[in-house]
């Protein structure tokens, strides 16, 4: 079989982004010491190495192609660029050139071969070397670069680093990550749709795309024409197998039509495509391929630029067309087929070493996998030929007796149906074409059947397990706690406030409170002082009646009459004192009159005459000023009543009168009487007038009996 390749020798270059003119190629490594970029009309290469958003991490890599043009001796084939991007800050360097102006210097180390299947290795190598460049902290001294130039050209003459070829092409991390859709990528490979994959990384980015067609046994061997639509090298070139070894892995891989050219004419492949190349991407002639991107601008134009999108940095499939969704729909068989690879990645995940298993075993490897979707892909191979050989002008021929009905359902019909219409069908179909097929290798999918209870199971506890419910859970219940003590928190902070503006408020009512007590206590002693003042100057030692009205009465007497004020003793008993001289001297004018009245009855009764007339002393004469004052002012007591009846009648009498006409009809012993009357009626009296000072009943009523006692 030939291939149309011919060697080329490894070139290095540096690309440096200057602050005015953007990324430009600084200096170069290569055999016949012309410039590459010129000769092979590499224009885009600075935009390749350095991509967008670079800047954002101290070190990242990409990978991308380029065509080499034809000459006399070698046909235009494709090669194959990694660049290692770093940057350096500006005032480390020891000899800063004129043109840096900006804080920081970005660089991006390039190599450039003619097969991928060394860019595992490759990429290790140039790490080192760019690290230990930028760690001279000057970019004129190139020896290291130069040094490494030459010992890649030996190396890869070596044909060892064959079984390395898949290197850093992580199957588990991919299947892991994506799960069933893996088993979707590689069928929608197969159809040559336009593949967009989007990621913010760049390495990863690109490494997923090398990992996703290293599946197809032989492609990465046979990449030629992936770096121009136009080419179509290999399809020229190619020869049908005339015979086949079983025992010999790659004479078996050729016989059954492998590998499937996927970039062909009209295809192609550019793991990492800057926005200057979107051009390429809309020509007319473009009608599939395999691109990725950091620029988050081709998102906006998805519909425009993809049939699908595979969004890395949040792990989705957007599948826009609806024919090409329905042709990747899974079978049951390939569901289950996926589903056992899947839980074999997961059994086997270590989390501090992704790339191999943590048996450190066969089962779950790199190299597992890889045999496994080879085993799909060849099954799958039988299958279509096995079905277009029972299948003639659409009459079904009778199957073969070990085989059971058709074992192409198994891989959906809309998907067989859509792959008979691509390029790389036309081909595998041209080198395949009187090859029985399905005599090498069984038409059987490799986990053939119909749709069972298990399917069902493992298909409910994945879709489970996808779901993440037990995370949700927990975050919802971290959440839902986190909202309760929160609530609680401010129920309980509503509540203390509440309380709070509740005391306050109770606190200030009841301060109000006591100082309107103060005030009416206050006032009640002001006006008991004011009052018994007044009673001093009318001689009434009696507090003044409180109102029986309370609504007409003052807030001050309504306390007052709730609370009465304290009695002061020393005024109360000056008042008493006062009373009992009051009535000692009022009975003893009285005693002096009844005294002057007995002897005139006498002298009538002995039948003396009286020499002079004798001017009668009447108990008004004996008054007390108060008295006076109390009877000038329409006050009169029971007893002043009395008296002045008494001497009323005294003073209408002649003086010259004698006594026996005012005594005519009388005895002694009537007179006797009537003097006990009237001395009845004045302690009744007496009595009346000291009822107002309760406090010192006792005292006058003992004053009083003394009194008469003494009369």
């Amino acid at each position: 079989m030939g291939s149309g390749k011919a060697h080329q020798e490894p070139i290095v270059l540096v690309v440096d982004f200057h602050h005015a003119r953007g990324p430009e190629v600084e200096f170069w490594f290569c055999d016949d010491g012309v410039d590459p970029v010129k000769k092979n009309d590499w224009a885009l290469l600075p935009f390749m190495a350095l991509s967008d958003g670079a800047h954002a991490s101290t070190e990242d890599f990409s990978y991308f192609t380029l065509q080499r043009k034809a000459t006399e001796d070698t046909p235009a084939t494709s090669l194959f660029g990694i660049a290692c991007t770093t940057q350096l800050d500006s005032d480390k360097l020891i000899n800063r050139p004129a043109e840096v102006t900006r804080s920081t210097v970005q660089k991006a180390v390039v190599a450039i071969i003619n097969e991928p299947r060394h860019l595992g290795q490759l990429r290790e190598k140039l790490s080192i070397v760019t690290s230990a460049w930028f760690a001279q902290r000057d970019f004129t001294d190139t020896d290291i670069l130069q040094k490494f130039w030459e010992g890649l050209k030996i190396s890869m003459k070596n044909e060892d680093l064959h079984k390395d070829e898949h290197l850093g092409l992580s199957l588990r991390e991919m299947i892991h990550e994506f799960k069933h859709q893996t088993l979707v990528l590689f069928k929608c490979l197969l159809l040559q749709p336009k593949m967009l994959f989007f990621g913010s990384r760049c390495e990863r980015l690109c490494m997923i795309q090398f990992s996703l067609i290293s599946l197809i046994p032989g492609l990465i061997h046979n990449l030629q024409d992936c770096a121009d639509p136009a080419y179509d090298t290999y399809a020229q070139t190619v020869e049908k197998p005339s015979s086949l070894k079983t025992s010999e892995r790659s004479s078996l891989l050729a016989y059954m039509g492998l590998p499937l050219q996927i970039f062909g004419k009209g295809s192609m492949f550019g793991p990492y495509t800057p926005l200057q190349q979107l051009d390429l991407l809309a020509d007319y002639g473009t009608k599939s391929y395999l691109v990725g991107s950091t620029n988050s601008l081709l998102l906006q134009q998805k519909d425009r630029y993809s049939d699908i999108l595979i969004n890395l940095d949040e792990d989705t499939v957007n599948i826009s067309s609806p024919s090409l969704r329905a042709a990747l729909s899974l079978s049951a068989a390939d569901r289950r087929w996926i589903d056992f690879l899947t839980q074999t990645i997961n059994d086997t995940w270590d989390e501090t070493h992704p790339a191999r298993p943590k048996t450190h075993g066969y089962l779950g490897s790199e190299e597992f996998i890889r045999l496994q979707f080879e085993e799909y892909l060849l099954a799958l191979i039988s299958c279509v030929k096995y079905h277009d050989e029972i299948t003639v002008g659409g009459v079904t021929k009778q199957p073969a007796n070990d085989i059971e009905g058709d074992p192409a359902l198994d891989f959906n019909l809309d998907f067989l149906e859509h792959w008979r219409h691509t390029p790389n069908f036309a081909l595998f179909d041209r080198l395949t074409s009187d090859a029985l097929l399905f005599s090498v290798v069984e038409p059987r999918h490799p986990c053939a059947g119909g749709l069972g209870i298990e399917d069902i199971q493992r298909r409910l506890a994945q879709q489970v397990a996808d779901l993440h419910l037990d995370e949700r859970v927990r975050e919802g219940r971290e959440t839902l706690n986190k909202h309760l003590a929160t609530g609680h928190q401010k129920v309980t902070t509503a509540f203390n406030s509440l309380w709070a503006e509740l005391e306050a408020r109770r606190e200030a009512q009841r301060k109000k409170n006591e100082e309107r007590a103060r005030q009416a206590a206050t006032t009640a002693s002001l006006d008991t002082s004011q009052s018994q003042s007044d009673m001093s100057e009318s001689g009434l030692s009696s507090p003044p009646p409180s109102s029986p009205n309370p609504s007409s009465s003052s807030p001050g007497w309504s306390f007052a009459a709730r609370k009465p004020p304290a009695v002061d003793l020393t005024q109360a008993q000056a008042t008493v004192s006062a009373a009992g001289q009051r009535a000692s001297a009022y009975f003893s004018s009285w005693g002096s009159w009844a005294n002057e009245r007995r002897k005139e009855w006498q002298t009538k009764n002995t039948g003396s005459p009286i020499s002079s007339p004798t001017t009668a002393t009447t108990p008004r004469a004996s008054m007390s000023a108060n008295e006076r004052i109390s009877v000038e002012h329409g006050v009169k007591s029971p007893v002043t009543e009395s008296v002045t009846k008494e001497t009323k009648g005294d003073a209408d009498r002649p003086m010259s009168q004698p006594a026996s006409e005012c005594s005519e009809g009388k005895d002694v012993s009537s007179e006797h009487q009537y003097h006990k009357a009237d001395q009845q009626t004045e302690r009744d009296n007496i009595a009346a007038i000291l009822e107002s000072d309760p406090l010192s009943s006792h005292r006058t009523t003992t004053e009083t009996t003394s009194t008469n006692a003494s009369g």
